[in-house]
């Protein structure tokens, strides 16, 4: 990463930076601004007496903007502060229902549609003063209606387009349930980052003797959709992956899906292995603690299962239970999404914290350097792994 680091010493930034974290966001974005503005404090820059960095070390770089709501559930968008000029970075978390609003005296939580209507009303706000718009949206919207088949909407790429359409340049996700959704939006920015470093690290936090050897360890994919992400972190760490498929009823339909019959499994023996079941997200938790408990029954070690969005949407009985009968050891996710109390609470729970990480693409971007080493973490990985093993 030392290459990144050395451009963002001597690379003029695009324009003034300036993070726009919407409330759905705000805790992430008040630590990414806090990395920020050390590092920019501390960093002997280049061209530190040039007049383009005259507001290059701030004590902050949010700007302040609101999504108030008239008593029928209509909103418009707000900017408090000056963005003219800016090169502006607005970061969204499409699942975050914790926040509410009151629609003819009736309390509402806040749905993905309602956070992406009030991104855009922000950018509406801005109004094509500011020098270039990125969107930092982790949870992509409507990622899981990414394609077509039968006569049905395609809404990820109709919303993609719609930002672009207001005059978003690059488009930040972690994860995509299909990054191909980008081919919507061809001559555009769009970067779906996989955070296997912050995995691996969490990891060893969640067990110090955590093992990489092939004897020892096997990935798991729980379902198809997901084996390229299982390739590679084992790839990554020199041992052997496994795959589940979902066998499903096509003759009906409950809630818009088709029903799992059985999970199968292809793959190695995991008896006496530890397994990392990664996934891109847990959802109601059904399917993954099923292959948890799948694989017990192969005489599988420890369980770990690491997801980058935690939803929960049932809630985490299932999970208490399933820990307590020894089907899974750790669960980790990430705090891309929004994280309950109780969650955090949970002593099976390791968190991954993305903010530093963030807080380097958005720098990095702001001295219009290259992602590659962000988006490849490989060194980071090797190092890493060399320190635990040495």
């Amino acid at each position: 990463m030392q290459s990144a680091v050395t451009s963002n010493q001597e690379n003029i930034p695009v324009g003034a930076l300036g993070i726009v974290a919407l409330d759905s966001c705000r805790v992430l974005g008040e630590k990414i601004d806090r990395y920020i503005v050390k590092w920019r404090s501390d960093r002997d820059h280049k061209h530190s007496q040039s007049p383009a960095l005259e507001e290059y070390a701030r004590d902050t770089y949010l700007i302040r903007t609101s999504a108030p709501r008239f008593g029928s559930g209509e909103a418009k968008g707000v900017v408090h502060d000056s963005v003219r000029g800016d090169d502006l970075y607005l970061l969204v978390d499409v699942c975050n229902y914790s926040i509410t609003y009151t629609m003819n005296g009736i309390v509402n939580r806040m749905s993905p549609d309602d956070h992406f209507e009030d991104l855009k009303r922000v950018i509406a706000a801005i109004g094509g003063k500011a020098r270039r718009i990125n969107v930092i949206m982790p949870f992509l919207y409507e990622s899981r209606q990414h394609k077509r088949n039968q006569r049905e909407s395609l809404d990820c790429a109709t919303a993609l387009q719609e930002l672009v359409s207001m005059g978003v340049e690059n488009i930040i996700t972690f994860d995509a349930h299909d990054p191909r959704v980008q081919n919507a939006i061809p001559i555009h920015g769009f970067e779906s980052v996989r955070p296997v470093y912050q995995f691996i690290k969490g990891l060893f936090r969640a067990a110090p003797d955590f093992p990489t050897t092939s004897d020892k360890l096997m990935i798991v994919s729980p379902d198809e959709n997901g084996t390229s992400r299982a390739i590679y972190m084992a790839n990554v760490l020199g041992v052997d992956m496994g795959m589940f498929y979902k066998r499903r009823d096509y003759s009906t339909s409950v809630d818009g899906k088709h029903p799992v019959v059985a999970h199968e499994f292809l793959g190695a023996d995991v008896a006496g292995k530890d397994i990392v079941i990664i996934d891109d997200m847990i959802s109601s938790g059904d399917s993954v603690l099923e292959v948890a408990a799948q694989l017990k029954q192969r005489k599988a070690g420890r369980i770990f299962i690491c997801a980058t969005f935690g939803l929960f949407t049932n809630g985490l009985e299932k999970f208490d239970e399933a820990y307590k009968k020894g089907i899974f050891n750790s669960l980790l996710t990430t705090n891309l999404v929004y994280q309950t109390p109780e969650l955090l609470s949970r002593p099976y729970y390791t968190g991954c914290d993305l903010s530093k990480f963030l807080a380097l693409i958005i720098d990095t971007l702001n001295h219009d350097g290259s992602m590659s080493e962000l988006l490849n973490p490989m060194d980071r990985i090797n190092k890493f792994l060399a320190k635990r093993r040495g």
